[in-house]
């Protein structure tokens, strides 16, 4: 672009006013401002590779050269991160956090202290503020972790329960209960 005025100033700084309106400001430690024609659009880019945008509708882009990785934040609150391995967090103005990890696993957590992964073979697990889990498998069977027992329900209504304790409880359709001791013995079965 063709220069239309040039200042030096004597802290070392450099303006440069092109001719399509933009202002170029250099500085001593390397970094560099760009100032866009329209005067809303801001490049900076720092001595350590860093660069910083200001778009018109004051979206914010921060690239951290070092780490490889991209921090945008929104004028409606809204940031967006996106690491070097793939993996983007998105931080809501609620406080609601939304991480899709390299492998396409996607994590929200929430307000409120529960937690959702949602896994790229479907699988859902949910962890609520008391650390109960819940985890439903992409063949239809759930499980349901607290800190009593973990459940598994199974598609055909069949649901077996293992306590604490080791015992094991299951419950079939046909209304048979059977249940075992921690060693695997059978101390109750309502064959029917």
């Amino acid at each position: 672009e063709e220069i239309q005025r040039e200042t030096a100033y004597p802290d070392g700084k450099v303006e440069k006013v092109l001719k399509n309106g933009c202002h170029l400001i250099y500085f001593p430690n390397g970094t560099c401002k760009k100032v866009g024609s329209d005067g809303k659009t801001v490049t900076i880019t720092f001595f350590n590779g860093d660069v910083k945008q200001v778009m018109p509708d004051q979206t914010v882009v921060y690239y951290y050269a070092d780490a490889k990785t991209t921090h945008t934040t929104y004028s409606d609150g809204l940031e967006v991160l996106q690491f070097s391995n793939g993996q983007i967090e998105k931080h809501y103005p609620d406080g609601k956090k939304e991480i899709t990890f390299p492998d396409q696993t996607i994590k929200n957590l929430f307000t409120d202290g529960q937690e959702e992964s949602i896994f790229p073979d479907g699988t859902i697990v949910r962890i609520q503020r008391d650390g109960s889990k819940t985890i439903e498998f992409n063949n239809g069977q759930r499980e349901l972790h607290t800190s009593q027992f973990k459940r598994r329900e199974y598609p055909d209504g069949t649901v077996k329960t293992v306590y604490t304790n080791g015992q094991q409880e299951t419950k079939y359709v046909s209304g048979r209960v059977r249940v075992k001791d921690k060693d695997g013995n059978i101390i109750m079965d309502t064959k029917l």
